[in-house]
């Protein structure tokens, strides 16, 4: 199932793939070509081009038919690769998709400064739309995703977090920034505000199913397959879901051992797969996997609104492909 629906992604978006390259290119447009190289190292090493392609078809899902809804979805990839390359470096991260995270070639301040850049660059892009509440929109996710950091800071390597706690912090590190891209595709799309609305509420469900199932990957995919190395959350003193469910349910003496393990200075791999065993048998797996479900089924519900048409079908497909991908 799961290669059937990345295909049928694959071959509703190939044709905007390409153009969305070109623009990430084009637009990014640096001063110093230390910038452009920092930049590039994370830009084009291998993302998938999510949320440039949701807000297209977003706005192609309203009926937008002006022809520059590519040249404004780079808005949101060149936001992503800025907090992907922020997080890090405030994380420690080695690996970033596959390959060295930027701050290990280059000095953190000109890692740092040229998230900054991208950042003022899609600000940049977002003007040149001409539509205020579009600028409204990336306003509110660089200040909602930065909120976000610096409370899973706060939070960091705190045992007793709750599922509220982590809900709220994905909303703000993940969902706000899919949200911002459909909404801003409606908002192109001069669509109702009813339509705005469901595109919004779609993009929220979204993102909470796609971060819980990143979160479930740190705990069921290998370091070739994530591109990362497994169980990176934990090592970086960050609970997810299906530690936070697994803790809440274990046997007192089995929740000591765990957070012995958690809290251990050295991480060990046999630990690392003994404590998967811990919440694969405490239903910390398949309760991150309902919730995730939840949000799907109601990230498809959002488009019932909507007359059937190619975006439709991708949007749908992009729902069911959050949480059936491996990687």
């Amino acid at each position: 199932m799961t290669k059937g629906l990345k295909q049928r992604l694959i071959e509703t978006g190939a044709p905007d793939l390409e153009k969305i390259e070109i623009a990430l290119e084009h637009h990014l447009k640096p001063n110093l070509e230390l910038v452009r190289q920092i930049a590039s190292h994370l830009l084009f090493s291998g993302g998938k081009r999510l949320r440039p392609l949701l807000m297209i078809h977003s706005a192609r899902l309203c009926g937008y038919r002006q022809g520059f809804e590519i040249q404004f979805s780079i808005i949101f990839e060149y936001l992503h690769a800025a907090t992907l390359l922020h997080d890090d470096v405030v994380d420690g991260a080695d690996i970033r998709r596959g390959k060295k995270a930027a701050h290990t070639k280059w000095s953190t301040p000109k890692v740092v400064l040229t998230g900054d850049f991208l950042l003022a660059r899609a600000l940049d892009i977002a003007a040149e739309t001409r539509e205020p509440d579009i600028i409204k929109v990336i306003a509110k996710i660089t200040r909602d995703m930065s909120q976000g950091e610096i409370d899973q800071l706060s939070k960091k390597g705190k045992l007793d977090l709750s599922e509220q706690d982590y809900l709220e912090i994905i909303e703000r590190k993940t969902a706000v920034l899919i949200q911002g891209a459909c909404q801003s595709g409606a908002i192109l799309a001069k669509a109702q505000k009813e339509n705005e609305a469901a595109l919004s509420r779609y993009g929220f469900h979204l993102g909470m199913a796609f971060q819980m199932a990143d979160d479930l990957l740190d705990y069921t995919a290998s370091a070739e397959v994530l591109g990362k190395n497994p169980g990176a959350d934990m090592r970086e003193g960050k609970l997810t879901l299906p530690l936070i469910h697994s803790l809440a349910q274990a046997s007192p003496e089995d929740q000591t051992w765990m957070k012995e393990v958690i809290t251990a200075s050295e991480f060990k791999s046999d630990q690392f797969e003994q404590l998967k065993e811990k919440i694969i048998a405490y239903k910390g797996i398949d309760y991150t996997r309902d919730r995730a479900q939840d949000h799907v089924k109601k990230a498809k519900a959002c488009l019932r609104g909507f007359e059937d048409c190619p975006s439709k079908e991708f949007l749908s497909l992009m729902a069911e492909y959050a949480i059936e991908r491996k990687v």
